[in-house]
């Protein structure tokens, strides 16, 4: 399938609902939101160690909607429905990682939430909701995460959806945990 290349203040990104939650496309204004959250030491402890910069996390906000463009699928703003804040991005992606055994093809799952929002469902429920668009969607296909092998809750909210452990591997000199579904 090739995506259609899709014009600017369109959004290419299907909206998908939940209980407590709307997950969304990206918009410029959820800027100081993503700052925010991928500043924050709390959060990125385990997803590379460094917190982000404005400019970093501007970057990553343009790159969600290319990644629809050009995969057909992608990631979502996560935004809680009680107070219309941007709490997290979740979704699929093909970075073309460095990486042994290679993931190319294979759509790897990620997500992050800002550190308040922890611990109450959110992440539980969002993959919910983006594991069925995906069966839905991409058909029958293998999903990957990558995991830090000190990131308890990651790795326990993977295998509660589904993933399994497949092998240790390194990503960029440290130690990582590949799991798929």
């Amino acid at each position: 399938m090739q995506p259609a290349v899709v014009p600017a203040g369109i959004d290419p990104v299907p909206p998908l609902e939940t209980a407590r939650l709307r997950l969304r496309g990206h918009r410029a204004d959820d800027h100081d939101a993503l700052l925010a959250i991928w500043s924050d030491p709390v959060v990125v402890r385990y997803i590379g160690g460094r917190p982000s910069t404005r400019q970093e996390a501007w970057l990553r906000l343009l790159r969600y909607p290319g990644l629809w463009c050009v995969l057909g699928y992608g990631y979502w703003a996560i935004e809680e429905k009680s107070s219309g804040r941007c709490i997290g991005d979740i979704g699929y992606a093909d970075f073309r990682r460095e990486i042994e055994p290679s993931l190319e093809g294979m759509p790897e799952l990620g997500w992050v939430l800002a550190a308040d929002s922890h611990g109450k469902g959110y992440a539980s429920e969002a993959l919910a909701a983006v594991l069925a668009w995906g069966q839905a969607h991409l058909g029958d296909h293998t999903a990957v995460c990558i995991i830090d092998p000190d990131n308890a809750a990651s790795i326990r909210l993977a295998e509660k959806a589904g993933f399994a452990l497949r092998q240790q591997t390194t990503y960029m000199g440290d130690p990582v945990l590949l799991f798929t579904r």
